[in-house]
């Protein structure tokens, strides 16, 4: 962040010699107008870092959403302020980061699944909905009067195209993958996902991996409770985005923390 200071901050359309764009924000009822405050997407994904990690699981007969939800207080009603949200019928999304800003984001995603439904009568394919949002995200990036989302969102769903996954980071970058991973561990959960054979597994071969994976992530804070959220888009679901099975969930993570202990 050696820029900051030497002039480069002061318009959101000026890069710095190493490629970065600071942004600034001036606040008219500050007592000093003069003071800027930087507001860097690079900022926005320090905020998805230090959030639960997320990954999804592209495969050949569907897809697979598993979250790592923090538990931040014993108080809190199990299964409440899910971090997996249904944005069409056939589409669900994972957000790591602020919880707030993935409430919004996932409202932006459904009324554009609405508009596709209500403009063209079709079904929307989860590219399309995913360009949109990546379209809203680069938005946030470019004025002083608003800030980045400081949240990675993965969408998942099959349409007509089969089974889709696209991640969309707080910058604007939508991407597709076979396997996905945001937040905490993202770089364990990477590693994890790449020696897997995705293309030749089951949905539920996939659920079993996917709570694997984030039991095996999560160990780096043991310190920390968690819920495991998980969903799919499925032909066992008739093509719906859903949360997986109360039976399937339990014994995934009954499966999950067998392989943990074995592992230590």
């Amino acid at each position: 962040m050696t820029s900051i200071g030497t002039g480069y901050d002061l318009s959101a359309s000026t890069y710095s010699p190493d490629g970065r764009i600071f942004q600034v924000r001036h606040h008219i009822t500050d007592p000093h107008p003069a003071q800027t405050y930087a507001i860097q997407v690079e900022y926005a994904n320090k905020a998805v870092e230090n959030s639960g990690t997320a990954i999804g699981l592209r495969v050949k007969d569907g897809v697979v959403l598993a979250v790592e939800k923090f538990v931040h207080s014993k108080l809190l009603v199990p299964g409440a302020n899910r971090r997996v949200q249904t944005v069409d019928r056939h589409i669900g999304m994972a957000t790591a980061g602020l919880l707030a800003d993935g409430r919004s984001v996932s409202n932006r995603a459904r009324d554009e699944c609405a508009n596709v439904r209500n403009n063209f009568r079709e079904q929307p394919t989860v590219k399309y909905i995913s360009d949109r949002l990546a379209l809203y995200a680069q938005m946030y990036t470019l004025y002083s009067s608003v800030r980045p989302f400081g949240i990675s969102t993965i969408l998942a769903g099959v349409d007509k195209t089969g089974p889709s996954l696209y991640v969309v980071e707080p910058s604007g970058v939508c991407l597709g993958y076979h396997g996905a991973a945001i937040g905490k561990g993202r770089q364990l959960a990477k590693t994890e996902l790449e020696k897997l054979k995705l293309s030749e597994l089951t949905t539920r071969e996939a659920a079993m991996e996917a709570a694997r994976i984030i039991y095996l992530v999560h160990d780096d804070n043991k310190e920390k409770e968690f819920e495991l959220e998980m969903s799919w888009v499925c032909s066992e679901t008739n093509g719906l985005h859903v949360p997986v099975p109360a039976d399937l969930l339990a014994e995934a993570e009954r499966k999950a923390k067998e392989a943990l202990e074995n592992f230590e």
